[in-house]
């Protein structure tokens, strides 16, 4: 298997008065999962659909292999998609499915019958699809995907409707394929998961990228560390923190929470301060912390505090 890389160059596209991608930047690189996420109408799905060609750019390129999707000879052995888990005729067995495409590729129905055990559908393969669960749905589609044993893996929402033993599948495939040298890229709004599962994050609002990197980098970058302590004497600690040059604030009764410290420096502070404490436990920001600070201005559609859709 050749490696191969999706590049995606200066993507613009408007629908009407939407600007749906507004200078899209960004690569995948073989041997890595690369979450991408933002929040409805920020440009995920317009992306995808312009990297593997069903929707043409105002500006720009979305390359695979340095190859735009259109150019490819036998697509599906470059590039493997699930994009809607629901494209698949309901009256055909999921096996059928596969034949159907796998013969317009010409792959044999062997490889058919390799893909459906990777997925775990063999019990269900037989069956018509139009009777599958959604997460069923998913492991087909995902089936499909992997039909030409492409180096390049797009994987729109997978984790939707799947059980959470489907979810834990789901995060070890991923990371094989990965470590298999394939490029990943997933689209998926469960920050908990790419946060466990992906190497790095595109994190996009409004058509643009507002951040591209590790999941490391990301984490220690964010504002939002915080070390929170509970003690009987809170106005006490809290003046003997802030006067040390950290910012503490209450939480609840009896709890601080405290920023810009290290948790070995608070206690520090407040042994020499002669403050008493029950429990001083250092809280790092998560990616779903990370994705909110980036993106809480990005958001099309909000709800206002009485719970209407702004």
């Amino acid at each position: 298997m050749i490696e191969q890389t999706i590049e995606v160059f200066g993507l613009r596209k408007r629908f009407g008065a939407t600007q749906a991608l507004d200078g899209m930047n960004f690569r995948v690189e073989p041997g890595q999962v690369t979450g991408f996420v933002g929040p409805n109408g920020a440009g995920k799905s317009t992306t995808i659909r312009v990297i593997l060609g069903l929707d043409a750019p105002d500006q720009g390129r979305a390359l695979i292999g340095g190859s735009a999707y259109q150019h490819l000879r036998h697509p599906l052995r470059h590039v493997g998609a699930l994009v809607d888990a629901a494209a698949l005729q309901p009256s055909r067995t999921g096996r059928n499915h596969l034949l159907w495409m796998a013969r317009s590729q010409a792959m044999s129905a062997r490889r058919v019958d390799e893909v459906i055990e990777l997925v775990g559908l063999p019990s269900a393969a037989r069956r018509k699809a139009g009777g599958y669960s959604l997460g069923m749905r998913q492991r087909l589609g995902i089936a499909a995907a992997m039909l030409g044993d492409p180096p390049v893996v797009i994987l729109d929402e997978p984790f939707n409707g799947m059980d959470p033993e489907g979810i834990i599948w789901i995060r070890h495939f991923l990371r094989s394929l990965a470590a298999e040298g394939r490029a990943v890229l997933v689209s998926s709004h469960l920050m908990s998961e790419l946060q466990d599962m992906a190497d790095r994050v595109v994190v996009v609002g409004r058509g643009r990228v507002l951040a591209d990197a590790s999941i490391e980098d990301l984490l220690a970058g964010a504002a939002g560390d915080q070390v929170v302590i509970r003690t009987p004497a809170p106005a006490e600690a809290a003046t003997a923190l802030q006067h040390a040059g950290a910012e503490a604030a209450a939480a609840d009764r009896g709890t601080l929470a405290v920023t810009g410290m290290g948790a070995q420096r608070v206690v520090e502070v407040l042994n020499r301060a002669g403050v008493a404490f029950a429990e001083v436990t250092a809280r790092r920001a998560s990616l779903e912390d990370v994705y909110f600070q980036l993106t809480g201005g990005e958001a099309e559609f909000r709800a206002g505090s009485d719970g209407v859709a702004r």
